[in-house]
């Protein structure tokens, strides 16, 4: 069996698929995508396809080395992006081959259901509460914030208490049985995390996200020695190199992203090494279907899996949604806020090969918005 062809897809609402063929039809999907530079990324697919048309497409790990290590310059989201959609596409045509889903590749199942979470917004307490309790409605078990928009490096009284009085809402909703989750973005100072979290720990969140950027990682320390909110990161990390200053300074959580960080094979790598500190997974994913997909099979395999992200209604989301390019949605159908493992082979769904070949005819150019404060300078979003 030999890789004959590599194509690729650019989707509303941001998203790059990658469709593998085999010389005997075999047809496995990744999703190798950096939002706003989809474009990027399926040229660096391109390029990398020059090296795997004609090779034998089980032997997954040996692409991965070749992939990543076989050019001088290395590393960086664009490169490791492309490398993770076909890495799952390859583990999706190992699963098909051999009749049985991913995860018993991966050393087979550690559960029979995944909790996942959903993502509300709006910019007021009435606003959230509105949305928190239609995921509860919908038997969700834990939500996930932005702690604020625009962000001043050091926030007034004001904008501090309107961060907290979101979340209080929210807690108000869930009670003291569910969970809410509370994303920075890499928003605040260090100085500026240290306070919110501060004010946040009565409301006891299940972990507050990428307090700092990514880059900052050294501050990461100081941060988890002066707050007892659990702390995340790992979505704009993308090998178990990144990872180690986080899980080194005490994080919590590992959040790598399946269409970034080198695909399945690097994430499970990432896995084992959180296990170490004592850190758990909880995947990053606000994409399509094929990236949950991903996430799923390492999620059902992974022993010091948290919790897992997915985009269903999420607010990116315009003109096509998680279950647009599925010919049965069934896979991702989540009960009592759960995902429930499936036997079915590969990745466990079915793309529907003709809806994304038809939304590739009007491919999007999707950027993501540049903020300011309000003296002009640049404000991270």
């Amino acid at each position: 069996m030999k890789i004959a062809r590599i194509d690729t897809f650019l989707v509303p609402p941001r998203w790059l698929f990658c469709r593998i063929e085999t010389d005997d039809g075999v047809v496995g999907w990744g999703e190798p995508v950096v939002e706003g530079r989809a474009e990027v990324v399926r040229s660096a697919v391109d390029v990398l396809s020059e090296y795997l048309i004609g090779q034998d497409p089980l032997r997954i790990q040996d692409h991965w080395q070749v992939l990543t290590k076989g050019g001088f310059y290395r590393g960086g989201p664009i490169l490791s992006s492309a490398v993770a959609g076909i890495d799952q596409a390859l583990w999706d045509i190992a699963g098909k081959t051999l009749g049985v889903p991913v995860h018993q590749l991966l050393g087979g199942p550690v559960r029979d259901r995944v909790r996942v979470y959903a993502w509300v917004g709006g910019d007021e307490p009435a606003e959230l509460r509105e949305q928190v309790e239609a995921q509860v409605e919908a038997g969700f078990t834990a939500v996930k914030m932005n702690g604020a928009g625009r962000t001043a490096p050091i926030t007034t009284p004001a904008q501090t208490t309107a961060v907290v009085d979101r979340v209080a809402a929210v807690r108000e909703v869930l009670g003291p049985h569910r969970d809410v989750a509370i994303d920075f973005h890499g928003r605040f100072s260090a100085a500026n995390a240290r306070r919110v979290l501060h004010e946040l720990v009565p409301l006891h969140p299940l972990f507050v996200e990428e307090p700092v950027l990514p880059e900052q990682s050294h501050l990461l320390a100081d941060l988890v020695n002066a707050t007892p909110v659990p702390l995340a990161t790992g979505e704009r990390l993308y090998s178990r190199t990144d990872f180690l200053p986080a899980l080194t300074a005490g994080i919590a959580v590992a959040q790598p992203d399946l269409s970034h960080a080198g695909g399945i094979s690097e994430v499970t790598r990432i896995a084992s090494l959180a296990e170490t500190f004592g850190a758990h997974l909880a995947p990053h994913c606000p994409l399509g279907p094929i990236a949950l997909a991903a996430s799923l099979q390492v999620a059902f395999s992974t022993p010091n899996f948290l919790i897992q992200e997915q985009s269903r209604g999420i607010h990116y989301n315009k003109d096509a949604d998680l279950l647009s390019y599925l010919v049965d949605a069934e896979p991702f159908r989540f009960t009592d806020g759960h995902a429930h493992r499936t036997s079915l082979p590969g990745l466990g769904i079915t793309v529907d090969e003709q809806a994304v070949r038809a939304a590739d005819r009007s491919a999007h150019v999707w950027r993501n918005p540049v903020w300011r404060h309000a003296d002009g300078s640049f404000a991270e979003w």
